[in-house]
């Protein structure tokens, strides 16, 4: 599908009322998904950046970035400056949605964010300790107002129930894997009842820290972040599969799998017990680990692949997917993390 994004922005600018020009529309998306990431030079030169997707819907689009621009602003130190901002219309945040015979797209601007040191593609133990402290402290304080955000659209069980339904009704993206989908879906609802998830505080969570999304001062502590994709309010433990690729043993890499053996590493281990000495865990929590990793595969991976990822992309992630599922239960044993924690 070929889509002239140039003119979409051109006329979420004419529509958002500003009389400056548009000198120059620059892509800075990473060719990895079907969103795509633009800089705009103005005519003052100053400069903006226009977020537009075609993934998911628009509602649940405009839902997730009212979220961010209200915690963008209720956040308190460190914090108060670590969210990109978008642009306001009036009283109200500014979305643009275009949508024709091939595409619903929707559109927001943000100010550019202050970039201060991007993590190293491998971190050594003592930036392992304080980052995970940092982001112990910035899960706190979402904590700590997350009763002052708008309600959420998003819910991890309707998610599941969508993938049922693209099950029953017979997709052929699954084809023989149907099965199994369905076993860990069902896995999940009984374990995530289990553990009690739904008493879980549900907070602000950006599930996709790669070190692209965000960056550190020379504390290593979190200074900027201004990639929303998988945003979601959620229990913080959807945060840790990210953070755990962050800090493995194989650090960041251009080829990249979603493999669960870094839940098992030393580094990791090393992550959740400096983190714990800021923010502690519930034993419920830390089980709860495995079950992230499962919903994210199954939602993320199974389900949105196809919509999210380009398509070289997705078929490699989901064929590793249905290589990793039959063989998580067995290999990741949750007691490790409650040992290590001496909880």
């Amino acid at each position: 599908m070929q889509i002239d994004y140039t003119a979409i922005i051109q006329k979420a600018w004419d529509g958002y009322g500003d009389t400056r020009k548009i000198r120059n529309i620059t892509n800075i998306s990473i060719e990895v998904s079907t969103n795509a990431v633009y800089k705009i030079d103005l005519e003052d030169k100053n400069i903006l950046f226009a977020k537009l997707s075609y993934f998911g819907k628009h509602e649940a689009f405009s839902n997730d970035h009212r979220i961010i621009n209200v915690l963008s602003n209720n956040l308190g130190l460190p914090f108060d400056g670590f969210l990109a901002r978008s642009l306001m219309q009036g009283k109200k945040l500014y979305i643009y949605r275009f949508k024709d015979v091939e595409i619903d797209a929707s559109l927001v601007f943000y100010l550019p964010v202050k970039i201060n040191q991007r993590p190293p593609k491998k971190l050594d133990e003592n930036q392992i300790t304080k980052l995970a402290r940092s982001i112990a402290h910035f899960h706190l304080c979402c904590d700590q107002i997350r009763n002052t955000l708008p309600e959420s659209k998003k819910d991890l069980y309707d998610d599941l129930r969508h993938l049922k339904t693209d099950l029953y009704n017979g997709h052929t993206q699954f084809g023989a894997h149907a099965p199994l989908i369905h076993e860990h879906i069902e896995k999940f609802l009984v374990n995530a009842a289990t553990l009690n998830y739904r008493s879980f505080n549900k907070i602000p969570v950006f599930l996709d820290w790669n070190i692209g999304n965000f960056s550190v001062n020379e504390n290593f502590s979190l200074f900027s972040r201004w990639d929303y994709d998988w945003f979601r309010i959620d229990s913080r433990i959807m945060d840790l599969y990210f953070l755990a690729r962050v800090v493995s043993e194989v650090g960041d890499k251009t080829s990249f799998h979603y493999g669960f053996e870094i839940l098992k590493e030393d580094r990791f281990m090393h992550f959740l017990k400096s983190y714990h000495e800021v923010f502690p865990f519930s034993g419920e929590e830390l089980h709860f680990i495995k079950e992230s990793y499962r919903f994210f595969i199954l939602n993320y991976v199974v389900r949105e692949g196809r919509r999210f990822f380009h398509n070289d992309y997705s078929y490699k992630l989901q064929e590793d997917a249905y290589h990793y599922l039959p063989q998580l239960d067995n290999d990741l044993d949750t007691d490790i993390y409650l040992k290590h924690l001496k909880i």
